[in-house]
């Protein structure tokens, strides 16, 4: 990994910002910048980020450590170029005894979608375990600055599990989920009327022969859906799903060329309807680098067959993770992500300036370095 041999600083409210075009890293890369420098929890996970009419908002959850009581889901908006100090909106207490104590649970993977016309939505999970975790939802109508009180989805149904939902030509809005209390198992979950009912897909995989969690939908020009799949085998591939029934049922999983050392991942649709995909390219157990310590962000016209574009991070023994993204209506390209659990970053990219190089055989090419 190159060091950046100059980097600009810049306190705007508690948002860092460099360069990373002016330090000659990564193809496309115009901006990355931490959300904050300190923040009054010390881990961060999980981000998410969205589009508003009034510019970009962001959430994650954070607190002591992941699945402690204490983990809250806190949101920040861009205002004028600068993101606001994050503010906790969520967590996970339940009531309170007489005694005075407190029971709360930690909460998850907040997801946000900004509804045409309509309210931004929060999705988040709340629970003590992934195992036995339950769906939760706020509302927004002025882009993030206020919300709704919370509201327990209906039994069965989480809402998008971690990456952002598809809004459908027909209105429907279709949330990629999954479970881990039976094995690793993939479903979807549509919703007609914001959320007022729920509709619930069988099963994709059993969980057992291949686990499968976290599914990011692309939409091809065809009108068929894919989503691919985080694969809980650390030394196994992204697995890719198909759907031609806008939704409702799915083909089995089967393993793209790109590996996935069970890490989650996020995909989108570009405007040009090529598909964007920011990952680790790593191998758990393999070859080195191991584990979640490179990211990167390759491009596809197919869904198949993919092209390297950027690597966005590579430090031995790192952890960058847990990427979302989301094209914005000026072209540009968001992705927030995991900094050693540390901080979140937000990178801004410009699709116009990539320069893809083939990846074969899921070998990431030495041209595309950071």
């Amino acid at each position: 990994m190159n060091t950046v041999s100059s980097q600009l600083v810049i306190l705007l409210g508690i948002a860092v910002t460099c360069s990373l075009a002016e330090a000659g890293e990564s193809s496309g890369v115009v901006l990355r910048e931490y959300f904050y420098d300190t923040a009054p929890y010390p881990e961060c996970h999980a981000s998410t980020i969205e589009e508003t009419p009034r510019g970009l908002v962001a959430a994650w959850f954070g607190g002591t450590e992941e699945k402690h009581p204490d983990v809250g889901i806190w949101v920040s908006r861009q205002i004028n170029g600068k993101w606001t100090q994050s503010v906790e909106v969520a967590n996970g207490v339940q009531y309170t005894l007489t005694d005075g104590t407190v029971v709360r649970h930690p909460t998850w993977n907040p997801v946000l979608f900004q509804y045409p016309d309509g309210p931004l939505m929060l999705y988040y999970k709340c629970g003590p375990s992934p195992d036995t975790w339950w769906g939760m939802v706020m509302q927004s109508s002025d882009c993030g600055e206020s919300w709704t009180s919370p509201v327990r989805l209906p039994e069965h149904i989480d809402g998008p599990v971690r990456n952002k939902p598809l809004l459908l030509a027909n209105g429907t809005l279709l949330c990629g989920s999954s479970t881990e209390y039976d094995g690793w198992r993939v479903h979807f979950e549509l919703t007609r009327d914001q959320g007022k009912s729920w509709e619930r897909t069988p099963v994709v995989n059993d969980g057992k022969s291949v686990g499968a969690i976290q599914p990011t939908i692309l939409k091809h020009t065809d009108g068929s859906l894919q989503a691919l799949c985080r694969n809980q085998n650390g030394n196994g591939k992204i697995l890719s799903t198909i759907s031609r029934d806008l939704g409702r049922s799915w083909s089995n999983l089967e393993s793209i060329e790109l590996p996935n050392p069970n890490s989650g991942i996020d995909a989108v649709t570009l405007s040009d309807g090529q598909f964007l995909l920011v990952y680790n390219h790593t191998i758990r157990g393999g070859e080195s680098p191991k584990g979640r310590e490179l990211l990167n962000v390759a491009v596809s016209k197919d869904g198949t067959h993919w092209n390297a574009v950027a690597v966005l991070e590579n430090t031995p023994r790192g952890e960058f993770s847990y990427p979302a993204v989301i094209q914005s209506r000026d072209g540009k390209v968001h992705i927030t992500y995991t900094w050693q659990r540390k901080k979140i970053v937000h990178v801004e990219m410009d699709p116009q300036q990539f320069k893809p190089i083939p990846i074969v055989n899921g070998e990431w090419p030495e041209q595309v370095s950071q």
